[in-house]
């Protein structure tokens, strides 16, 4: 059954971001909207709370940056806010829809057209053509060949990589233009929200800021993206910052004063 959106889209002209359309200044609700969630795994060792009562809300058009340390909950928290993983408890709105009352076949559409993935290792098809990556996730869709094809176009023009590029291989790539054809690829459904679990994780550091600049400029385009990282850097190219510490969602604030109580560390948060 289709999810139904009552969402009007704008055709891309030019060379202006895929999909951008930015909300207007009056509009107060959320893109992402979490209240109160936990995710708690039970093992043959008992049971594991991954995240202790989260509550985030994310505006369209927003940048937000999410930092953690290794086990903090951060990469579960990617996986409840991306609909790969479902809430123990607690309240998860996308677009103003609570996925919980949704079927696995919709659960697999949303994930499809309004969600858009970029990954620390890129995931992309090393013998595919940079064009043919893009267009993957419009493969079993209904749109003509022709139209993935022009959508894919724009969505790499979206993140400046020059057209020569188009028909390489993408194992022929440097890894920051990898990093922007797997952006691109998030981009070609024109999603609800980006999200980036450690971008430039397998970057230097020029490179990673060639990619950071992407996702400002989409961010400046009205897309809403929310990135994961370890890095206090990259966190200062986004609107907001939270921090994730022991399954819990921290403000700047919050977190600074646990840095300060566990002297300077951090450390010893239970």
């Amino acid at each position: 059954m289709a999810i139904g959106y009552n969402r009007t889209t704008p055709a891309p002209t030019g060379g202006q971001v895929l999909g951008a359309h930015p909300a207007p200044s009056t509009s107060s609700t959320p893109v992402i909207d979490v209240r109160n969630v936990f995710r708690i795994y039970e093992s043959a060792a008992g049971y594991f709370t991954a995240l202790r009562g989260v509550s985030l809300q994310v505006m369209r058009g927003e940048f937000l940056c999410i930092m953690g340390p290794s086990g903090s909950g951060k990469s579960t928290l990617m996986n409840t806010l991306g609909c790969l993983d479902t809430p123990t408890s607690g309240t998860y709105l996308l677009e103003g829809l609570d996925v919980s009352t949704l079927s696995d076949d919709e659960l697999a559409e949303l994930r499809a057209t309004r969600l858009g993935f970029v990954f620390q290792s890129f995931n992309l098809l090393p013998r595919a053509t940079v064009l043919r990556n893009v267009m993957l996730p419009l493969t079993y869709t209904d749109i003509p060949k022709s139209e993935r094809t022009k959508r894919a176009v724009r969505a790499l023009t979206s993140v400046g990589l020059p057209p020569e590029y188009f028909d390489h291989y993408s194992n022929e790539l440097s890894g920051g233009q990898m990093q922007r054809v797997a952006i691109a690829r998030a981009l070609v459904n024109d999603p609800a929200v980006i999200l980036a679990d450690e971008p430039t994780g397998n970057l230097d550091s020029a490179t990673g800021e060639m990619v950071l600049k992407t996702f400002v400029r989409l961010r400046e385009a009205g897309k809403t993206i929310v990135l994961i990282t370890h890095d206090p850097e990259v966190c200062a190219w986004g609107d907001r910052t939270m921090h994730i510490r022991d399954g819990r969602l921290l403000s700047d604030e919050e977190e600074r004063a646990v840095v300060e109580a566990h002297g300077g560390t951090g450390r010893g948060r239970t």
